[in-house]
């Protein structure tokens, strides 16, 4: 593209990614009287909920909780089918958003950001794209999403193979059959479990490839009765406080109670109702689960105990039960019959630990002990480059030209995880330092989005023009994140949500973990202190 073909536009807000944080941020902003421009690499709206199209891809959050609050006749018109949505319902209704609001007309598919950097004499962001245009903006809002950077792993051999090769995190748009088919899946994180039991039933045979195996819950997903959903509709603003007022972000039951302040017998029942009930709810059972090894150890037992009376063959069993690291230190898989799946005879698990892949070759792949297994489709359910994937792909220059990936050389730093000192006027959207991915990430991102805008018009209200965060608060902020961390079991797993499955990522945990309500008391005491520990200017 020649130079001529370059167009410039000039905004208030530039707002990166189209997903549930980018769709409310254009809501918000544009209600505001702002101009707004959203950007997002994907030919449709709905962030993650766009790329992850694989078979059984679905939320972990019941349905009613996983939508916006912030317009009541959506919540009483839009009608949930499941208690656990899939994807392409929880895609259809982020389009029935962008319809309904009028949205599209400030929204650019198909566009991906390639660079943004800050003119401090002019106090604008300019932003560069792969189409050729060139925005520029006095706010940046980053909204690119915590899990939207697929991770591919260097896999010996796995260029020679001449088969399909397909990534749970930028699935086809097109419906993939596997009838007749021989499947490998590589990984047995989320993506992984929600994807084989799909799989499972139409292919020939399917080869689980599991490294790590993980702790899985049943959702015990359902039809939404009518009568249900109309009673949740009925009471949906006191509901949402509710949420708001909990750690999780959504309502949970937890209980106040230590494992240890009851006997071994109310454990079991206590553990029993909320694993009947299914969902992620079972973290609820006590207080200290997730404080210390030996509350832990109780619910990891349990979970353990279910697996195998799941599992026919015990071998088979054993291999598929997580040890090493606590329940829920990895963010915990909420499934529909995964572990039923592996009674098919169709269904083979290799385990990994026991006979890693030696190389992957043209026809399938070859494991230590000589054993060669031939594939069709070699489905990567390998994950994500979580919290800061996104962001470091971008080429964001702050003040003197320095580089945001430079900064974060060594981990993510952020001050309350919305702003970075040297990048004035920039915001970042559930991400590294919040709550984000340890809560209901849609009631972390609305509670983002209205910080965000209320910020903003008090800039306007008391004349100032930038803000940015002090290198002091950051550094303080970042130390408090960690401190609280390690305070519970969390850091006690090679998860990502310390980098541990990206080779070379700096090891710090990332997610806020004191939830919700903590965190948004400290932003709104912040804001209330005339935003002490930004620099305004």
């Amino acid at each position: 593209m020649s130079r001529t073909d370059v167009r410039q536009t000039e905004v208030d807000v530039i707002v990166v990614g189209a997903g549930f944080a980018g769709l409310y941020s254009l809501w918000k902003l544009r209600n505001q009287g702002r101009s707004v421009r959203v950007i997002d690499a994907g030919a449709e709206v709905g962030g993650t909920w766009f790329w992850n199209r694989y078979p059984g891809a679905r939320c972990d959050v019941e349905s009613v909780d996983y939508s916006f609050s912030f317009d009541e006749q959506l919540q009483q018109d839009w009608v949930w089918t499941e208690r656990y949505p899939a994807q392409p319902e929880i895609l259809e209704y982020l389009k029935h958003v962008a319809d309904r609001f009028d949205m599209r007309k400030d929204i650019s598919l198909d566009t991906r950001v390639l660079a943004a950097s800050y003119d401090e004499n002019a106090q604008q962001w300019t932003v560069e794209t792969d189409t050729g245009e060139t925005l520029r903006s006095r706010f940046l809002i980053m909204a690119t999403g915590c899990l939207s950077v697929p991770q591919v792993p260097s896999l010996e051999g796995l260029d020679d193979f001449t088969g399909t090769v397909l990534h749970t995190g930028s699935w086809p748009s097109e419906p993939v059959d596997f009838t007749g088919q021989r499947v490998g899946v590589v990984g047995t994180g989320s993506s992984g479990i929600q994807l084989i039991p799909e799989v499972a039933k139409q292919a020939d045979q399917v080869t689980v490839l599991q490294r790590t195996a993980s702790f899985s819950v049943p959702a015990f997903n359902r039809p939404l009765d009518p009568g249900e959903l109309a009673a949740v509709k009925a009471e949906y603003p006191e509901r949402r406080k509710r949420a708001r007022a909990s750690a999780a972000g959504v309502e949970r039951g937890d209980n106040p109670q230590c494992a240890f302040d009851v006997d071994a017998a109310q454990r079991q029942r206590e553990f029993d109702v909320r694993y009947q009930t299914g969902g992620f709810g079972l973290l609820g059972s006590y207080a200290d689960l997730m404080l210390t090894h030996e509350a832990n150890a109780t619910v990891s037992d349990y979970v353990r105990g279910k697996i195998r009376d799941y599992v026919d063959d015990p071998e088979t069993a054993e291999d598929l039960i997580p040890h090493g690291y606590p329940l829920g230190a990895k963010r915990i898989c909420v499934d529909t019959n995964y572990f039923q799946t592996y009674n098919r005879d169709n269904v083979e698990l290799v385990n990994l630990r026991k006979t890693p892949i030696d190389t992957f070759t043209a026809t399938g792949v070859r494991t230590s002990d000589g054993v060669e297994r031939e594939f069709d489709v070699i489905c990567l359910a390998t994950g994500f480059d979580a919290m800061t994937g996104a962001l470091n792909r971008i080429d964001i220059r702050g003040v003197d030209g320095v580089a945001l990936r430079d900064r974060w050389d060594a981990g993510p730093v952020t001050y309350l995880g919305l702003g970075v000192s040297g990048f004035p006027n920039m915001f970042l959207l559930a991400g590294s330092g919040s709550p984000s991915v340890l809560a209901n990430v849609v009631t972390a991102i609305e509670q983002h989005v209205e910080w965000t805008a209320d910020c903003l018009a008090y800039l306007d209200d008391h004349g100032y023009t930038t803000i940015e965060a002090t290198p002091e608060a950051e550094t303080e902020w970042v130390e408090h994140v960690n401190e609280l961390a390690h305070q519970t079991i969390f850091p006690n797993a090679a998860s990502w949500y310390i980098g541990a499955n990206i080779p070379g990522k700096p090891r710090i945990f990332m997610p806020y973990v004191g939830g919700i309500v903590e965190y948004e008391n400290k932003c709104n005491e912040v804001a209330g202190d005339g935003y002490n520990g930004f620099a305004l200017k």
